[in-house]
């Protein structure tokens, strides 16, 4: 293969491409649950307590098991202390605290547009 060809489509990354490893991702971390414990992870490292305190309304089952896929794709990290009682803490990864960056940053938008959207809903008739 010479340096001009095109690049090997497994090789290139396409969030719309149905099996990219960044479609699976963004669906995880784009779920309601995960983008919501990403953003009360950028205030910081936090225990499972405190998440479930912060992300309002998650049942302790969904909590874990977006841990877990978060854990997975590489955006947070689960350390145990050997304590008593035991002790794990969850921290954003690099990766991790790039993209809650971003989700804090839609947040915001959309945070400050609630007005706008209340009209919107109201006009629509919901």
């Amino acid at each position: 293969m010479s340096l001009d060809s095109a690049p090997d489509q497994a090789l290139v990354a396409d969030v719309f491409a149905r099996d990219c490893t960044s479609r699976s991702t963004f669906e995880d971390v784009a779920d309601k649950w995960p983008s919501l414990i990403l953003i009360a992870l950028g205030e910081g490292t936090q225990r499972f307590g405190q998440l479930r305190s912060r992300v309002d309304g998650v049942s302790e089952r969904m909590l874990a098991q977006s841990l877990r896929t978060l854990e997975r794709d590489g955006m947070i990290t689960r350390t145990a202390y050997a304590e008593s009682p035991p002790r794990v803490d969850y921290t954003l990864t690099d990766l991790g605290s790039q993209v809650a960056t971003r989700l804090r940053d839609l947040a915001d938008l959309l945070e400050a547009a609630v007005p706008q959207i209340d009209e919107a809903r109201q006009r629509y008739g919901s």
